[in-house]
């Protein structure tokens, strides 16, 4: 029974630990070099004279360092140095270099501190992983023109890779006349559905799909939460029911929107019809 105990209390720490913690993304020597590779093919693009690009990880620590031809011997420490203030302060040099020069001179006194324009946070998924610091460009405009490319360098292409999709009125109308689905997402994360109701429907469930539903015309009383009454299966992910016991009742009406996520239980218990609304579906 101990032994049993004990492995439990090991089990309970270890999960508490997990919880503790959280996943973190790092900049390593190839990422870096990626970055550099981006900056100098901006400079090379416009016609840039030189200048020093230094990257360095979430804490400030140098990872690669490359300085172009005819750049002044100091740049590899200005470089440097504007990516670690980028990095400890999550933003760009200029804000700094900008409040001092609007009176704000104390700064100064700061460690480390280096507020000169060209120097990026570099932010992926919203995490920093590092900074990047570049100098000797034409300007100190050029410095952080560069070092912006190379902080976008895990961005990806600025172009939109999806169509714009466009729906003419007649397109709409069509879709609402008989409920159906306005635009399939084009295998991405959501759908719109042109959703139209002239009398009660199911309970449902969609376990995967969260959804936003704005009423352009009609009223209906639904039901959110509670169990769903002969709950089954119709395909993967999703779920329906004759009908909830228990849960929130509200009563819609043209203008409103409300977010049902995944998951939740939802049933027009009620339609005054005929219901017409937006549904988007989010993955």
């Amino acid at each position: 029974m101990r032994r049993i105990l004990n492995s439990a209390l090991v089990l309970l720490l270890a999960a508490a630990a997990s919880a503790q913690t959280v996943e973190k993304k790092t900049l390593n020597l190839e990422g870096a070099r990626q970055v550099i590779a981006a900056a100098q093919a901006e400079a090379k693009r416009v016609s840039a004279p030189g200048g020093v690009v230094a990257v360095v990880d979430d804490g400030g620590n140098l990872i690669a360092l490359e300085r172009l031809d005819g750049t002044f011997s100091a740049g590899a420490n200005i470089s440097i140095g504007k990516a670690r203030t980028a990095v400890q302060f999550k933003k760009p040099t200029k804000f700094f270099e900008d409040i001092i020069r609007n009176g704000r001179t104390p700064m100064i006194a700061l460690n480390d501190f280096t507020p000169l324009q060209g120097g990026i946070p570099i932010m992926v998924d919203g995490q920093l992983v590092g900074g990047v610091g570049v100098s000797g460009a034409a300007s100190s405009q050029q410095d952080e023109e560069l070092a912006l490319a190379g902080a976008n360098a895990f961005a990806g292409p600025h172009s939109a890779s999806a169509p714009v999709r466009y729906f003419p009125d007649s397109a709409v109308a069509t879709a609402f006349a008989k409920g159906a689905v306005l635009f399939d997402g084009d295998g991405g994360n959501y759908m719109i559905h042109a959703s139209r109701r002239d009398q009660a429907g199911m309970a449902e469930i969609h376990s995967k799909d969260a959804d936003i539903i704005r009423v352009l015309d009609g009223r209906a009383t639904l039901v959110t939460g509670g169990s769903v009454i002969g709950l089954h299966s119709i395909a993967s992910d999703e779920f329906r029911g004759e009908s909830i016991s228990g849960g929130e009742t509200r009563q819609l009406a043209k203008g409103d929107v409300i977010v049902v996520p995944a998951g939740v239980p939802h049933w027009f218990k009620q339609v005054d019809g005929p219901f017409l609304y937006y549904v988007v579906k989010v993955r």
